[in-house]
């Protein structure tokens, strides 16, 4: 009997020509990301769209679907070397979150307002983020990759009539499996196609898997990195 946590409905055939590593960096990250754009903020080509952490897993993924889509996409990530990473997959416009001023950067960029924020990192950005929406603009809750949950003042929602959007994605598979399906059709065309790069900055062994949430907890990873079973003998 097949477990009940397993579903045919959150499967998807790889086709030919589509490296299996690629592949696997599909499903969370890109996933996630199209969800947050596509459902979630509904987001319109010619929008803006700040992404944080952009040089991350779900970051890039982001950065890289919201110029699919797109969007005008605002890099922010912590060093010079991250934001040359976001550019490189598409960022317009960046910002360095831990050495310029990411509220007076926005206004200059876009004097009207963000339309969406991507936000993976939490802590202070966050609100920071908030009050630089537009009207009608959505920050989207990812995660919170600093350590810190923010708790942004609810009058700045009221004063420019924008949303707070959560995203849970593993939720989403399950309760609307056939918008998922269409999104992993997506993702898997536009990567197929090179439309997405699905950058993996390395794979480890998966006995080394302390090695790779080290490097992750380090911040040291742009992109992707995958864990990889050794092949048993038959």
């Amino acid at each position: 009997m097949r477990p009940s946590w397993i579903s045919t409905t959150r499967l998807a055939k790889i086709p030919d020509g589509l490296p299996l590593d690629k592949a696997a960096g599909l499903s969370v990250t890109y996933g996630t990301s199209l969800h947050a754009l596509k459902q979630r903020a509904k987001m319109k080509a010619g929008e803006s769209l700040l992404v944080l952490g952009a040089s991350g897993g779900v970051g890039l993924a982001a950065v890289e679907i919201g110029k699919a889509m797109g969007a005008c996409v605002i890099a922010g990530a912590s060093s010079e070397e991250k934001l040359a990473f976001a550019r490189r997959y598409g960022a317009t416009e960046t910002i360095n979150t831990a050495s310029d001023d990411l509220r007076e950067r926005l206004k200059a960029l876009a004097p009207k307002g963000i339309d969406v924020v991507y936000d993976p990192v939490g802590g202070p950005l966050t609100e920071i983020a908030l009050r630089s929406l537009a009207w009608k603009g959505r920050l989207l809750v990812i995660g919170f990759a600093s350590g810190e949950i923010p708790r942004p003042p609810l009058n700045i929602p009221l004063l420019k009539g924008c949303d707070i959007r959560g995203v849970y994605w593993g939720e989403f598979t399950a309760r609307e499996r056939e918008a998922n399906r269409e999104n992993l059709a997506q993702l898997i065309d536009w990567a197929k196609s090179g439309v997405l790069s699905v950058h993996v900055h390395a794979t480890y062994p998966l006995e080394d898997y302390r090695k790779a949430f080290d490097a992750i907890a380090k911040r040291q990873v742009l992109g992707k990195t995958l864990l990889k079973l050794a092949p048993t003998a038959d």
